[in-house]
């Protein structure tokens, strides 16, 4: 894991090379400002003050340089990222004002997941210097549980079975002294039916499990965080087609979210009753795979007709889901790579909300927008319970048709929530098929920092 806390420094009136943040709108009356060194400098450089543009300002004498940094006004935690990247290495700061979020996408510019790398890619650190000093460990808390998410995400199915999954969220759970439980083998048989049924045809070392952190004083409000731990999804006996099963290592992503919201909470100390489930399972192929045709019973009771195997991540779920809700608590929140269906209507950016409860999502929402980490809302929308009807069963979890696939997928997991419970379902994509500013292709976090604004403003006070 990177060492964020080596990028960013509290100033102190420390040597540093000075920013400038210019507008495309104000570069003109800026440019006029300039002595005329800086204006050849800047028409050398072909600067014009586009987004995550810069040039490089000379000053009195040959070390006296600065920096003009071009800015979207609208560009949030990712104004800093381009510089922070492109820059040499040294220490930095705004010449007006402090970095605020922009620290964050600064921080994560300089991440690098190098693990499958011979020579790993090597660069100094470039330090943000930063008048808000109180922020800092926030800014660090954030980058390191983004990190998380993407270095578990980008890592190879061979290198991240349930096993693996297991071992990632004990170390979360070391760190904060969290107990850890996993269920697994007969008592995962007896408990949660349907995480072993999705998980039994992998071999002996990638067998499923539940996996639990609990953390936090029992007096506290009871928050439960669920996330879909398919380490890898071959569909099953409904194979999925090659350029399908490309990217499947990353079906795992709403655990990897979920278990770094939980590292966020117990950094933070946030006086909330933690309980983390995640089903972690290897869709795999093999004589005991379970069929099309088959009914599961679940923890809750329910009886599913399996209507395809690739619809496994709200099988696992549902029984996750049941349990979470036996504990009562004040707030469930689950995230899962879920429906490509998802992905048609919203593209890889805005993750899919469902929520139960009309102040969850209204506060999700708001939360969303202030710390720039977008989500848009779908509705659960109760007349499509038509089409998880089963001939023989309680439900179905694959209707036919191919319509509504995201609401009906989340219409399924809404039968394992008990009614009383406040839940939200974020269906998210947890990848970037194209690079960013601070956001390079592979894994990544979205809707992370949406959830733990939210939990912060409910429970932070």
């Amino acid at each position: 894991m990177t060492d964020f806390t080596s990028l960013i420094a509290a100033d102190r009136g420390q040597p540093a090379r000075s920013l400038t943040l210019i507008a495309k709108a104000d570069f003109a009356d800026w440019l006029k400002a300039q002595p005329p060194r800086v204006r050849a400098a800047v028409e050398g450089a072909r600067f014009e003050a586009k987004a995550d543009t810069l040039a490089i300002l000379p000053g009195d004498d040959a070390d006296a340089w600065s920096v003009a940094i071009g800015v979207d006004p609208a560009g949030g935690p990712w104004t800093l990222a381009s510089a922070a990247s492109k820059l040499p290495e040294g220490s930095y700061r705004l010449a007006e004002g402090a970095p605020g979020d922009a620290a964050l996408g600064w921080l994560l510019a300089q991440h690098r997941f190098d693990r499958y790398r011979e020579k790993p890619e090597t660069h100094g650190a470039r330090i943000l210097l930063t008048g808000e000093p109180a922020r800092i460990e926030e800014m660090v808390r954030l980058a390191e549980a983004t990190a998380l998410v993407r270095d578990l995400v980008d890592t190879g199915a061979g290198d991240m079975g349930p096993a693996e999954l297991a071992d990632a969220a004990k170390a979360v759970a070391d760190k904060y002294g969290a107990k850890f439980h996993v269920t697994q083998g007969d008592a995962l048989l007896e408990g949660y039916p349907m995480v072993h049924a999705v998980g039994r045809a992998a071999t002996k070392a990638r067998a499923p499990r539940l996996i639990e952190i609990e953390w936090g004083d029992p007096k506290n409000p009871l928050v439960a965080l669920v996330g879909k731990g398919v380490c890898f999804d071959s569909g099953g006996l409904d194979i999925k087609p090659a350029n399908g099963m490309l990217l499947m290592k990353k079906d795992m992503g709403g655990a990897a979210h979920a278990l770094a919201l939980a590292g966020l909470i117990m950094g933070a100390r946030l006086p909330v009753r933690l309980h983390l489930l995640i089903p972690a399972v290897e869709n795999a192929i093999s004589a005991d795979a379970f069929r099309p045709g088959d009914v599961l019973k679940s923890r809750k009771g329910l009886h599913v007709e399996i209507g395809n195997t690739d619809a496994e991540g709200r099988l696992i779920l549902g029984d996750a889901l049941a349990r979470a809700c036996e504990l009562k608590p004040a707030l469930l929140l689950d995230f899962a790579t879920l429906t490509g269906a998802a992905r048609v209507a919203l593209g890889p950016d805005l993750p899919a909300l469902f929520a139960n409860d009309e102040a969850l999502a209204v506060d999700l929402a708001a939360a969303a927008d202030s710390v720039a980490d977008p989500i848009w809302r779908l509705p659960l929308w109760q007349p499509y319970n038509e089409m998880l009807k089963s001939d023989v069963a309680d439900i179905n979890n694959a209707p036919g048709g191919g319509f509504a696939g995201t609401i009906t997928a989340a219409l399924f997991l809404e039968r394992f929530v008990a009614p009383s419970v406040p839940w939200a379902h974020l269906d998210t994509f947890a990848w970037r098929p194209t690079a960013k500013p601070g956001r390079p292709k592979g894994g990544d976090a979205l809707g992370l920092r949406a959830a733990w604004e939210l939990l912060r403003n409910r429970f932070e006070n």
